[in-house]
């Protein structure tokens, strides 16, 4: 196994050309160039499997992502408000069955809350990854191909804190253009680091190219991670000790594939911007050769923030963060902003209320490319229905004349909907996933969708993938923070979801449902 070590430096550069007047003016320019800490070659993670450990405790909950700007309210009703009805959504489902649960991470340090659902489909298997633990699955059976193991074992033998911490907000992707599995996790313990490691094969368990980058003081909280050609795009909500701005960084995706020394170039941003999300590539079509990656977060109450990425490696200070891009949006008031911890989601006695993290946009930023045609998918809980409703957007155009082609808000007037995660299929068909939770409803998982032959912004009935049997107590009030639609990158048609629920009433025992489904018109 190679190994090599390298003093790490941070350095600025300054942007060479003027961007004009930005709203944020702070954007445009200080790029900060961070090398790697330290790079190498994994042996097979089947293997490293075996003996990884994990150094947390039990039973506890992981930092509470930080709100990161004042509530988002308004006084005008929601004019996208829409009730489904009918039929449930007309997809066919494959596999429906039980991901990773609390018990499965005790081994691993858990449990831990909340279980920070997220997974993504590759070649032939799903990989499901919790706070602490993942699971590799075939994607044709759904039976076990390794796991539950912790999940720092994608770092064992990495040295440092890499290797001995497993913090969660972690994040599991698949680079469809290279047939590659990205893991990502930061550490939550000065010095700050975020570790990435990217398969060499499509393989899950097989070998990987592990790296760690530093963050010094500065806490990155709740990072994102999308896929793009030309680099792996980050976001990370920065404490130092307060609240100083989201980050966006750009990882050097082609030599990180190879195996070679890496950088990664950031730029900070100004209070104002929280919770970014980096647009995320849902197919083998790749965007139009040298676009920027976008990025997206919440504006106001009637507006979304639209920013583009370009990175150039070679000469850093041809690198740009441009915007932000006003779009226009039907009016919404953010979900739970009055609440403490922003917890406020009912369960059935004697259920605990829940967080519904209202106050940003939901994993992930769905980019598809259809030719003549961008999207750009996006998804929030806001007030709406009985108490909270999904907000979803279809972006069009963002890298030329960006505008919103559709928007909804699915509300249901005895249900509280929010969490969800959403995401674009080859035919145009949109799936969006969701929790499902009332004071006489379980808290269960449910899906609408909608066709391009379907009225603009409006969705089919949801369609239940697995009710709720219990309850969440005594959790901190902890739930998500988020979940995960993805789309095979084989068919283009099957959706792959993870989310949270609870079979049993108690706390720290909740359990993850994983379902696949495709559209009727998506061949």
């Amino acid at each position: 196994m190679s190994i090599r070590n390298s003093t790490y430096t941070i350095f600025r550069v300054v942007c060479l050309t003027a961007m004009g007047t930005l709203p944020l003016a702070a954007l445009a320019d200080n790029p900060v160039v961070v090398h790697e800490a330290k790079h190498d070659l994994s042996r097979p993670l089947r293997d490293m499997a075996a003996s990884a450990q994990s150094v947390q405790s039990a039973a506890q909950q992981t930092p509470f992502p930080q709100k990161t700007g004042p509530a988002i309210t308004s006084s005008q009703p929601d004019p996208v408000a829409h009730i489904p009805s009918g039929a449930p959504v007309s997809v066919q489902v494959g596999l429906n069955f039980d991901g990773v649960s609390a018990a499965d991470t005790v081994a691993s340090g858990g449990p831990f809350v909340p279980p920070d659902t997220n997974g993504t489909v590759g070649a032939t298997q799903f990989v499901e990854w919790v706070n602490v633990t993942f699971e590799v699955f075939d994607k044709t059976t759904g039976t076990t191909i390794l796991g539950p193991t912790p999940g720092n074992a994608f770092w064992k033998g990495f040295g440092g804190t890499c290797e001995t911490r497993n913090d969660g907000d972690i994040i599991i992707q698949y680079d469809k253009l290279a047939d590659r599995w990205v893991a990502a996790q930061p550490v939550f313990s000065a010095p700050f680091m975020y570790c990435l490691a990217v398969s060499t094969t499509s393989d899950a368990t097989g070998t990987y190219n592990r790296y760690v980058f530093p963050f010094g003081s500065s806490f990155p909280d709740y990072p994102k991670l999308g896929v793009w050609p030309d680099a792996y795009y980050a976001t990370f909500n920065i404490f130092a000790p307060s609240f100083t701005g989201a980050m966006a960084c750009a990882y050097d995706r082609t030599n990180m594939l190879a195996g070679n020394p890496a950088t990664t170039i950031c730029f900070q941003q100004s209070k104002t911007v929280g919770s970014l999300l980096p647009s995320d590539l849902d197919s083998k079509t790749p965007p139009p050769k040298g676009e920027p990656n976008f990025f997206v977060d919440l504006a106001d109450s009637t507006h979304l923030n639209l920013f583009q990425f370009h990175v150039d490696f070679t000469n850093p200070s041809n690198s740009s963060f441009a915007g932000p891009t006003l779009i226009s949006v039907a009016p919404f008031s953010e979900l739970c902003a009055k609440a403490t911890n922003r917890a406020c989601i009912p369960e059935p006695s004697p259920g605990e209320k829940v967080d519904s993290l209202g106050d940003r946009l939901m994993y992930r930023l769905a980019y598809r490319n259809f030719g003549n045609h961008e999207s750009l998918v996006a998804t929030h809980s806001i007030e709406g229905g009985v108490l909270s409703g999904v907000r979803w957007y279809e972006i069009r155009n963002p890298g030329s004349s960006p505008f919103l082609f559709q928007q909804g808000t699915v509300v249901d007037p005895s249900l509280d909907f929010w969490m969800g995660s959403i995401a674009m299929d080859k035919a145009g068909n949109i799936a969006l996933g969701f929790s499902v939770s009332s004071d006489s409803v379980d808290p269960s998982v449910a899906v609408v969708g909608r066709t391009p032959n379907d009225p603009l912004g409006t969705m089919e009935a949801p369609l239940f993938l697995v009710d709720g049997t219990g309850v969440q107590v005594n959790s901190f009030k902890r739930w998500g923070d988020y979940s995960s639609m993805s789309v095979d990158p084989q068919d283009g048609c099957t959706f792959w979801y993870s989310q949270e629920y609870y079979k049993t009433t108690g706390s720290f025992n909740w359990s993850t449902r994983i379902a696949s489904f495709k559209f009727n018109s998506c061949k």
